[in-house]
């Protein structure tokens, strides 16, 4: 068990996760502190990050989380919660890109103003955060231990296909694209850049589908493995990419999704 222990251990490292809240965000969070680290809660309701680090901080785990308020979409939320970060620490080992929005309309009525508010958040806020971080993760990254980036994208940006959220699955894709061509470029950096392409899990952006047990397990219904997504799914993924275990994998998309990329006529909602 020692070896596995320390294989999958992220004991003493620094994480930011934004929209850690609620969600995938809060999973891969949770993940995080059971694995050892001091994690940086971040979203636009910093007192849901601050009662969400309180409650992981209960938990009997080696790490420790803390919560409050930051905003990805406009580039003085960007800078604010920069400024933030560098507050609470000099380096950062681990940054999970995970804050995101979406919109759904049928493609007549889908309006303009949806095209910048989810690209703002999942696209061009994530990328100044990011590029805005890197001299916290160039001091935290070593030959032997790469910093760690994981961006958030979507089997919808796998997938050519939209139930109604077209700006959500381009931006995804979007993300997808970043996710490769900062993996190249941060390489002799030593940081990696990976992204999870989940597929349905329960959290506030799918509640319209998720929300109670029976809408989960209808989606589910229509997976590959039988279900949707569960906390630990993307729990024990964050741990893999930020642990030793991941330090070699760099420009992957994660498929956390059960199967359904590869599924043939894939519907994640409409039916």
């Amino acid at each position: 068990m020692a070896y596995l222990d320390d294989l999958y251990s992220v004991k003493g490292k620094v994480a930011l996760v934004t929209g850690a809240a609620t969600g995938i965000g809060r999973m891969a969070a949770t993940g995080l502190v059971h694995g050892g680290a001091k994690v940086l809660i971040a979203s636009r309701k910093g007192e849901h990050c601050e009662a969400v680090a309180a409650e992981l901080n209960a938990l009997d785990a080696p790490g420790s989380a803390e919560g409050f308020a930051g905003d990805v979409s406009t580039e003085e939320g960007v800078a604010a919660l920069v400024a933030a970060v560098k507050a609470r620490t000099d380096k950062l080992h681990i940054l999970v890109n995970n804050a995101g929005a979406t919109w759904g309309a049928d493609l007549e009525s889908f309006p303009y103003k949806a095209w910048s508010k989810v690209l703002d958040v999942n696209v061009t806020g994530l990328f100044h955060l990011t590029r805005e971080l890197l001299p916290l993760l160039d001091k935290a990254a070593t030959d032997d231990d790469p910093a760690r980036i994981i961006n958030l994208g979507s089997v919808m940006g796998t997938q050519p296909m939209a139930d109604g959220a077209y700006s959500y699955t381009a931006s995804k894709a979007a993300v997808h694209h970043l996710t490769r061509t900062l993996a190249n470029e941060f390489a002799e950096r030593r940081i990696t850049v990976n992204a999870f392409a989940p597929g349905p899990f329960q959290s506030r952006m799918t509640a319209f589908a998720t929300a109670s047990d029976e809408q989960a397990a209808h989606v589910g219904s229509h997976n590959p493995l039988g279900r949707i997504g569960r906390p630990d799914d993307i729990a024990g993924s964050t741990l893999y990419l930020c642990s030793r275990a991941g330090s070699y994998v760099t420009g992957a998309i994660l498929p956390v999704d059960g199967g359904q990329s590869v599924q043939h006529g894939m519907r994640l909602f409409k039916d």
